[in-house]
């Protein structure tokens, strides 16, 4: 039985489901956090970047301290998670594999294990980059498919995925890549191709990597209805279609109407960058297609709406929020 239906946003805060959204500072989970907060009574864990003027609780916890998971569990008594705090920098995790693995890997076990304890609904963010971009068929890569992690980033998340699913097998696992505005203005590809674009710097941009990265708010959007449902298993959360990160750039310029020449398109393979890339990552969506019984977005619809959300000042009231 689905325990989370709400209803408006006139409920008041005894009556909502409450939702417990670590890495409340990252890109995705603010954006769940004030996009969800009218729905929910969300309750947002930070470690060392507070942040100021939310509209939402929180709750300072750092996971590498034996016992914050269920602490936190018993502070915010949800009834639903959303687990997006990672060690997400590619090159980072390269560095401290071991830092990666904890974050990364063992952490989401351990709330997984806790939130079966708990009877709690759980939503592990994972990534694409757990396969190896190098054959993904004429479908895309499906939720079935082998994995094969290239860097210590991917491996971690991969092990994470395991460790969830081995730990509460009613939990979902969605696989994702997206873009959007945040709080440090720097989080997003997005927002970097838009804000070195309206400062005139010239951008590489490569033809070589493609992707179907989803708008963060639709994004937002298809996890609550994930909640709603009850849904579990692993899923692929994307969009319905793919681009270059070249392409990617170029779209943002011509519609925010900045200069596209800026960007040089160039191969991945002379970027200098310190970690492999998976350069093929194109996602087959169907089964939460099928699940959700609706059409997903496509890049151009995501682009549309990530910029009426900056027509709209969303990027300002971001901003204002900062950290402390």
């Amino acid at each position: 039985m689905n325990l989370l239906h709400h209803n408006s946003s006139s409920d008041s805060p005894e009556s909502k489901p409450r939702l417990l959204v670590t890495g409340a500072s990252g890109l995705l989970g603010l954006n769940l956090a004030v996009q969800l907060k009218d729905a929910y009574h969300v309750i947002g864990v930070y470690n060392k970047k507070q942040l100021q003027q939310v509209p939402f609780d929180l709750i300072q916890g750092d996971f590498f301290i034996e016992g914050t998971a269920e602490r936190m569990i018993a502070e915010a008594r949800p009834d639903a998670i959303i687990h997006c705090a990672a060690m997400a920098n590619i090159d980072a995790c390269e560095k401290n594999p071991l830092m990666a693995r904890q974050i990364n890997g063992e952490i989401p076990g351990e709330i997984a294990s806790l939130a079966r304890k708990h009877k709690i609904r759980l939503i592990h963010i994972s990534t694409d980059a757990v396969f190896d971009g190098l054959d993904c068929g004429e479908e895309g890569y499906h939720e079935e498919d082998q994995t094969n992690p290239i860097n210590v980033y991917a491996q971690t998340k991969l092990l994470g995925e395991q460790n969830v699913l081995d730990q509460n097998p009613e939990a979902l696992v969605a696989r994702v890549n997206f873009y959007g505005w945040s709080v440090t203005q720097s989080r997003s590809l997005g927002e970097i191709f838009f804000h070195n674009l309206a400062e005139k710097k010239t951008m590489m941009g490569f033809t070589d990597v493609f992707f179907c990265t989803l708008y963060v708010q639709n994004m937002v959007r298809i996890l609550d209805q994930l909640i709603q449902m009850d849904a579990s298993g692993l899923y692929h959360v994307f969009s319905s279609d793919f681009q270059s990160k070249y392409d990617f750039g170029v779209s943002i310029a011509r519609r925010f109407g900045l200069d596209a020449s800026l960007i040089s398109p160039v191969s991945w393979k002379d970027s200098g960058l310190t970690a492999k890339r998976s350069p093929n990552l194109i996602m087959n969506t169907d089964k939460l297609h099928r699940l959700l019984g609706e059409n997903l977005p496509t890049q151009k619809d995501c682009l549309e709406d990530f910029y009426q959300a900056y027509q709209d000042g969303l990027p300002e009231l971001l901003k204002q929020i900062g950290l402390q």
